[in-house]
């Protein structure tokens, strides 16, 4: 007791301080997730006391086929746009590297996207322009094809959402721009001096340097995507597209808890998402022991 009342003494200006920042850890944050926690073990509607039903919610997702599509689109989703916004964030920040004039432009144009594309505004606009009478189409009716009502037809619904989360890339591209910055000219002079071109000088020394960059961008982007749920309802309206062709995780988590007020089951969803989100980054981090390099 004594050892407490002395440290309550020298430190409790500290937590005075930290007070407000207590208040909202505890109340906006611990309270919120471990009430969801207990939600998911039961059967609760928004209107009535909740049921508890052990592990039912999360027996049902097996059999929920709506559900299982819901997965399938996602994982789909991230294995194709988190790969390909790398890239192009990677592929124009080498180009922005080049000591271009006008730099500044150039960066903050290419960051814009990522400012506005997670916007409803941004998915309206791009529901306009895959729709049936969009600008797309009216490209290709001008070159004198055919085209279709991509974001209504099954098959290409999908990769409207992915073409706008790549052309979202300005974030990871101005962090990749800062590593890009980090890597000392001599070894660049080393490798010119030994014949290096420029590919080789890319793989065997920027590549390299820049896999702790890289690592960091595909953590974030991984657990963006995961979580990605304003184009997939505005562009698909909130149904989940043609077929549940656009039918994302968090699209289906919304539809259950709000739509159809079994606020039981998606805190279970929620869940099972941030459980996966958190696999996800421990095996990145395991894996990463082995492909990312570290200077010292």
């Amino acid at each position: 007791m004594t050892a407490i009342k002395t440290f309550w003494k020298n430190n409790w200006i500290g937590y005075l301080f930290l007070t407000p920042w207590l208040i909202g850890l505890i109340g906006l944050s611990a309270f919120p997730m471990g009430f969801s926690l207990y939600l998911a073990f039961t059967n609760y509607d928004l209107f009535s006391s909740p049921k508890w039903i052990g592990l039912s919610n999360f027996i049902e997702m097996f059999h929920d086929k709506k559900y299982i599509s819901s997965v399938k689109v996602t994982i789909s989703y991230v294995l194709m746009a988190v790969p390909l916004a790398l890239s192009f964030a990677l592929a124009v920040a080498l180009l922005l590297n080049k000591g271009i004039r006008g730099i500044r432009i150039y960066r903050a144009i290419y960051y814009v996207p990522s400012l506005f594309g997670g916007s409803v505004a941004i998915a309206l606009l791009w529901r306009q322009i895959f729709g049936g009478e969009g600008l797309i189409n009216k490209i290709l009716h001008y070159l004198g094809a055919e085209g279709l009502n991509w974001i209504a037809t099954p098959s290409t619904a999908l990769y409207t959402l992915i073409i706008l989360s790549t052309w979202q890339f300005g974030s990871a591209m101005v962090i990749f721009l800062a590593g890009l910055k980090q890597i000392p000219i001599d070894l660049y002079e080393s490798a010119k001096i030994d014949g290096a071109g420029t590919f080789r000088q890319f793989t065997n020394i920027t590549f390299p340097m820049l896999t702790p960059i890289l690592f960091f961008n595909l953590v974030m982007q991984i657990i963006h995507a995961f979580q990605a749920f304003t184009p997939a309802f505005i562009v698909s309206g909130g149904s989940g597209g043609p077929l549940n062709s656009t039918l994302f995780y968090t699209l289906y988590l919304y539809q259950k808890g709000f739509a159809q007020f079994d606020m039981g089951y998606a805190a279970a969803m929620a869940w099972m998402l941030l459980i996966t989100i958190a696999l996800v980054t421990s095996l990145l981090f395991v894996t990463s022991r082995k492909w990312v390099y570290y200077q010292e």
